[in-house]
């Protein structure tokens, strides 16, 4: 039986591309199957808290209509991970937004690790989500590149940017690993991944978001595996 996932994208402009589910679904197995659903209402981008508190309700809405869609598990497309805590509260299915799957993939392999990101207005969301999930001693830095969710299309430049950060973030902050703070970063993880390598020589691996959100939806919905009821317990009944 293939494994269907619902994409949910908790903004309100059009930045998925068919281009950009082809990335992130590029190592599912091929029988998985992806769908992608917009808020109607809500922000054209994540990149603060209020951005974040806009997109909350309509994320939680597109995941308890997933559920009812007969969909296994559920990402909601944002490193910032808007509405993923409250939406497992109201799902049986597995939800995940785009941080917690890469940020533990990371710690599997390396001790310190990085993440890069958009523009600074996200960092102190990052700085919470790491505080919240008791892993801000293992990340030794959040950089960023200084460019807009909406303006990430020139994949040269965002290359250049994010590899001159990854650079820095491993010569100065000590990272053996870096993340991808965006899920908006399209074939920028294994650009820089490789440049890391062949030009300055530092060996470290450098995960996408999606990707990495994606393949756990697929894990966790092949193993049976869902939310905790004694973390995410069901809102009552009012």
């Amino acid at each position: 039986m293939s494994i269907k996932i619902k994409n949910v994208i908790p903004v309100t402009s059009d930045v998925m591309t068919p281009e950009m589910v082809a990335y992130i679904c590029k190592y599912l197995e091929p029988d998985t199957v992806v769908d992608s659903e917009k808020l109607t209402v809500g922000p054209p981008s994540v990149e603060n808290e209020y951005d974040e508190a806009l997109a909350g309700p309509g994320v939680v809405e597109l995941c308890i209509k997933a559920e009812r869609e007969g969909y296994d598990a559920i990402f909601v497309n944002c490193f910032s991970e808007p509405g993923v805590k409250a939406a497992r509260e109201c799902v049986k299915i597995p939800v995940f937004g785009g941080f917690e799957p890469a940020a533990h993939l990371a710690l599997g392999l390396a001790d310190k690790i990085s993440i890069v990101t958009v523009v600074p207005n996200v960092v102190p969301l990052m700085e919470g989500n790491l505080a919240k999930a008791h892993l801000d001693k293992r990340f030794v830095s959040i950089r960023n590149v200084n460019i807009p969710v909406q303006d990430l299309q020139d994949h040269e430049k965002v290359c250049k940017a994010v590899l001159e950060e990854s650079v820095r973030a491993i010569r100065e902050d000590g990272a053996q690993a870096i993340v991808l703070g965006c899920t908006g970063f399209v074939d920028v993880a294994e650009t820089v991944q490789r440049d890391l390598c062949t030009r300055y020589e530092y060996e470290v691996p450098v995960l996408e978001a999606g990707q990495s959100a994606v393949m756990v939806c697929e894990l966790c919905a092949k193993m049976g595996l869902r939310q905790s009821r004694l973390t995410y317990m069901r809102p009552p009944e009012r």
